[in-house]
């Protein structure tokens, strides 16, 4: 009886043994092995010091029902989240600053405003109302912000998607339907002159005013025309354009589509259209070209996907993508409510949202404070080798000399990766690492997203820390990056 309980016993811990190994042999052939080739010894694109930013409805100036208002300098979970996420841009417009304003804000309003953006250190892109407006009530506008604040103030713009302005005097088009090539016929011609009417008020009032335009959804034309019209003016500090590739939220297909466009690199063509068809003329005329209003789906982003980890990972993407391409920055769309046609709809895109106590972090925000903690200085080549159409690697060096290495895995396989240095025989030490991590389901419920395995708090705060990455004293970084996740490696001194 002892011999067939050990005999059985045996056999048990045989097949247990052959059913490890055949896990840790399958989980070898299924990893993806990669090699990078980064040469520190070359200089590429320069990252701007603003290039974060946010952008919120100008009904987000408003004081609420209680008389409260959302910016004010004493909002301090909002200025501490500023600072944890790097924004240095925030942008004030959308649909209610323009044509669906219902109440544009009161001097009480906008000092409330420029008081929050001092105490967060942010310098404000201000969306003056051209469809339905008045040159002369936008001049008094520009005169007040400009005797009072021209310290946090980076420009205004004319206008919001002018592209989109109805041509009937009742608009009959669905609210959810008023952008794309078949629902936009307002003419440039009619924007360009309607454009310098109000500009030329304005420089009434404010001789020394700053403009930027024109502001239109993924339309590269209307770049080129505004400017051949306006480019040489001293007066056009910026050059801007919206974009939102994934197109209408209530159209996605489903949650499943909808997330995997996100994440395969679909959108990348949309982006160098948009690219391809602005930069030429942007720098021909030595302006800086910023997406001022930007996300992954419009009229409040998709259900189930803009609010999942899968956002996180996309804006990461999306951040570094158009960064490393010589965009001067992104404004993304947030806020609690956003515009949806006319209508303000809850926000699933957003970033954060408010809490009773404080703000709620969504998934985006964590994408946004990695590209922060990753991307300074300059952009340096490399050569990638292996399967890497679901991986993104950048790699910047900043100023005082650290090397950053973002890895964004966007596969449900882990990825290996060897990381080498042109020209470079040093060992490496002093190598820290840190990464995004959420559930690979997405579903944020199941899982929290952290960086550096801490929540941002309802405070605005962050505690996540860097790891210090053992190298062995080898000349290449060897690591693997998990399934739909992220890491950064910091060189301190190559």
């Amino acid at each position: 009886m002892t011999s067939l309980k050990s005999s059985r016993t045996v056999g048990i811990l045989l097949l247990f043994l052959i059913q490890v190994a055949a896990f840790y042999s399958r989980a070898e052939t299924e990893t993806n092995f990669i090699a990078v080739k980064v040469d520190a010894s070359q200089s590429g694109v320069t990252i701007p010091e603003n290039f974060l930013g946010l952008s919120f409805e100008m009904a987000a100036l408003l004081p609420d029902d209680n008389g409260r208002r959302y910016f004010y300098s004493g909002n301090q979970p909002l200025v501490n989240l500023f600072h944890t996420l790097g924004i240095k841009s925030l942008r004030i417009g959308g649909n209610t600053s323009d044509r669906d304003a219902v109440r544009l804000p009161a001097e009480a309003d906008i000092d409330s405003l420029f008081a929050f953006a001092r105490q967060a250190g942010v310098k404000v892109i201000y969306c003056l109302r051209l469809h339905h407006g008045s040159p002369a009530e936008a001049a008094k506008t520009a005169k007040y912000i400009s005797d009072r604040y021209a310290d946090s103030l980076d420009c205004f713009s004319i206008g919001q998607e002018p592209s989109a302005y109805p041509v009937e005097a009742v608009d009959q088009r669905p609210m959810s339907e008023r952008m794309g090539d078949s629902a936009e016929r307002y003419s440039y011609s009619a924007y360009q002159a309607e454009w310098r009417r109000f500009a030329e008020a304005i420089l009434q009032a404010v001789p020394d005013a700053k403009f930027c335009g024109p502001g239109v959804h993924s339309n590269p034309s209307w770049t080129r025309n505004f400017l051949g019209d306006f480019g040489q003016s001293n007066h056009l500090s910026l050059v801007t354009a919206h974009l939102y590739p994934g197109g209408p939220g209530g159209k996605v297909v489903s949650s499943e589509i909808g997330r995997e466009k996100m994440l395969s690199g679909e959108f990348f063509g949309v982006y160098q259209k948009l690219l391809d068809g602005s930069m030429p003329s942007v720098r021909s005329n030595a302006l800086p070209f910023r997406l001022e209003e930007a996300n992954n789906f419009y009229n409040g982003g998709a259900k189930d996907v803009s609010d999942t980890y899968a956002a996180a990972l996309w804006g990461l993407e999306f951040l570094h993508w158009w960064a490393s391409h010589g965009a001067a920055g992104i404004n993304f769309h947030t806020g609690d409510r956003v515009a949806a046609g006319a209508s303000l709809t809850p926000c699933r895109y957003s970033a954060f949202v408010t809490a009773t106590n404080g703000i709620c972090a969504r998934p985006l925000a964590y994408g946004i404070q990695m590209f922060a903690l990753g991307a300074a200085g300059n952009y340096l080549p490399f050569e990638i080798t292996g399967d890497s159409s679901k991986l993104s690697v950048f790699a910047t060096r900043a100023p005082a000399g650290q090397l950053y290495l973002t890895m964004i895995n966007k596969s449900d396989k882990p990825a290996s990766l060897s990381i080498s240095f042109a020209g470079k025989a040093n060992r490496l030490n002093q190598v820290e690492t840190i990464e995004l991590s959420g559930p690979t389901n997405f579903v944020v419920n199941d899982q929290p997203v952290t960086v550096g395995g801490a929540e941002i708090q309802t405070d605005g705060k962050w505690a996540g820390q860097w790891q210090p990455l053992e190298t062995g004293k080898q000349s290449a970084l060897n690591l693997v990056v998990p399934p739909f996740s992220a890491r950064i490696c910091k060189l301190k001194r190559l």
